[in-house]
């Protein structure tokens, strides 16, 4: 069996090049993704905002049958 050094040659400089461009690629994605990523919605707000939210009024496990129907039907709980 021959072996030729310059396809061995021309095959590991292949493998090279197409790993730093593999390399390249999923690091410009990962900055391009944490670029346009949205702002954590959970954060303090700052200056004047408020945060504003409403705690669950009614208890499902309190009320009537058709309540609790009601409830998981439309919340999906």
């Amino acid at each position: 069996m021959i072996l030729s050094l310059r396809k061995w040659a021309s095959r590991i400089l292949f493998a090279i090049i197409f790993m730093l461009l593999l390399i390249v690629a999923t690091g410009g994605y990962n900055w391009i993704a944490g670029v346009i990523s949205p702002v954590n919605p959970y954060q303090k707000p700052k200056g004047s905002a408020l945060k504003v939210f409403q705690a669950d009024p009614i208890a499902p496990d309190s009320g009537s049958v058709a309540d609790r129907l009601r409830l998981f039907y439309w919340y999906g709980e």
